[in-house]
């Protein structure tokens, strides 16, 4: 597995964490990472991803909702709308081609959600690429 992909998931996992229980980023980091082994180019980058999700959290919020045609976001599982936040913000990052990103997106729905959640995430994401783009 490459270090970008576990960052994804390292990044994801912080990310779920603060979905559910809204503590403070610092907080959530230092006990991830106390508990959990990685390169230090890994955890930059997880650290990173997993920040400027939150810092952007209600931006993305809103580019989810305006793609998830006929589905309120209060209504996505929890790691689905964490993914696609994590997804949403590293396309508008920009520093990865969007089509890695994606698959790295739906790879993470594959492992960590249900059977659904991997081509209902790729839709949501090509929309919004496609959307970023016009």
């Amino acid at each position: 597995m490459s270090l970008r992909r576990k960052s994804r998931e390292f990044a994801l996992q912080m990310l779920f964490q603060w979905e559910i229980g809204r503590q403070p980023l610092e907080l959530i980091e230092a006990s991830f990472w106390k508990n959990t082994r990685s390169e230090k180019t890994t955890r930059t980058f997880a650290n990173q991803l997993f920040e400027g999700a939150v810092a952007q959290a209600a931006a993305l919020d809103e580019l989810v909702s305006r793609h998830a045609i006929d589905w309120r976001l209060e209504r996505l599982a929890a790691i689905d709308r964490a993914i696609l936040r994590l997804a949403i913000y590293e396309l508008r990052a920009g520093e990865t081609p969007p089509k890695v990103v994606i698959n790295e997106a739906v790879e993470l729905a594959k492992k960590f959600s249900s059977a659904e959640a991997a081509p209902f995430i790729n839709g949501i994401l090509d929309a919004v690429h496609k959307s970023a783009k016009t």
